[in-house]
This record gives structure tokens, sequence and C-alpha cells, in this order.
């Protein structure tokens, strides 16, 4: 595991997302990129029931890339916490239904193809909110290193080569907080968590 940056793709008009997606696929591969089978990131969050007082939201994630792992994070007023569990938590979450209740059309998934090119992973990402498409959304991993502010300029310079001018030239925000740290896959998800969280509200202002 190493430092990875989720980076959003815009869609220009009379272009659809498998279009986007093929676009981008002949970019990587011309970069030397060979096809390593597909990738599923997924979200579905749930509310505290009105009995339960102070309102808290459960957002409970998968990655294929940890497929024994549930990532969930707790919001609770300003307070987040996020969880690292095995699948069990599944199964505690439908048995807590009387508490937690999903929240309807709010399931949230990116997936498509996974890419290998050197020491980087790459994923094209077709997001979809309740399987209506919302956008596209590249991760792209820089495997040898696990200290954000030691390779961004390499990342950077890496999605700016097949996304172009669309990458800026400061870290995302959620990494700007975190150059010095240790990154680990709980990072991951947190970004993954506020696309799609961006992704959801403008799909309830339709």
């Amino acid at each position: 595991m190493g430092v990875t940056v989720l980076q959003q793709f815009p869609i220009v008009e009379q272009r659809t997302g498998p279009s986007t997606i093929e676009l981008l696929t002949k970019r990587i591969v011309a970069l030397g990129a060979t096809q390593q089978g597909q990738f599923l990131v997924d979200c579905e969050t749930y509310s505290s029931v009105p009995q339960l007082g102070a309102q808290k939201t459960v957002h409970v994630l998968h990655n294929s890339e940890q497929p024994a792992t549930v990532f969930s994070i707790l919001e609770t007023g300003s307070k987040t916490i996020p969880l690292i569990t095995d699948g069990l938590f599944d199964l505690l979450m439908m048995k807590m239904s009387n508490f937690y209740q999903s929240k309807k059309q709010t399931k949230v998934e990116s997936k498509g193809p996974r890419f290998e090119i050197g020491d980087f992973s790459v994923k094209l990402g077709s997001v979809a909110v309740s399987q209506n498409f919302k956008g596209i959304l590249v991760e792209v991993e820089y495997r040898p290193c696990i200290v954000p502010a030691m390779c961004w300029d390499l990342i950077r310079e890496f999605l700016q080569g097949f996304l172009g001018s669309s990458v800026s030239s400061t870290p995302p925000p959620y990494l700007q907080n975190k150059m010095q740290e240790v990154y680990t896959p709980n990072d991951t998800i947190q970004q993954y968590l506020e696309h799609f969280t961006v992704y959801r509200k403008s799909h309830f202002k339709m």
C-alpha cells in the first residue's frame, strides 16, 4: 500500500461516461500500462433513528483492494470516528436496523478497469449514485512511498501526463493535511467518502 490520490476528470459535452473511460484507457495504455482486472469501491450511509437523540451517521465502505475488510466512518456532531473491521460488520448493521436505517437512494459506487504501469496503479472509476451515472473518478497509487510529501511531485507529474490540465499543481485538500504523515488504506477511504458526498449532493439537487 502506497500513497493514493483521487482526481475527478471532467466530462466534456457530447461525450458519455463509457466513451470518457475509453479515452482515458487509450491514454494510459499508450504510456505502457497493462490492465489488471476490475475494481470496485462502494459506500452506503445509515442514519440513527430519532429515539437515539442527536443525529449520528455511519458510512460503510468496501474496497475490492481489501476484500476482507469493511471500513466505516461514524459522524456524530463535529467528531468523525473511523473504524476498520471484517465482513461481520455488514451483518451487525443489518441487526441494528432498529437503531440505524439506510438512507434511501444513497448507495454510491466507483467501478471500472484497473491498470498497472511501473510503480503506479491506476483505476478509472465510473461513479454512480443509486445506479445513476454521475462522473469519472481516477485513482492513482504510487506504491513505493508511504509519506505523501516525499512523492506528491512525482504523482502530480504522472497524473498530468494523462489527465492534462484538470490536475492541480497543489495536493487535494485532504492530502494537504497528511503530507508529513504515514499514509494508510483508511486515508484512501476518506478521500472516496469526500468525493462520494459531493456526487451524492449533486444527485439530490437534480
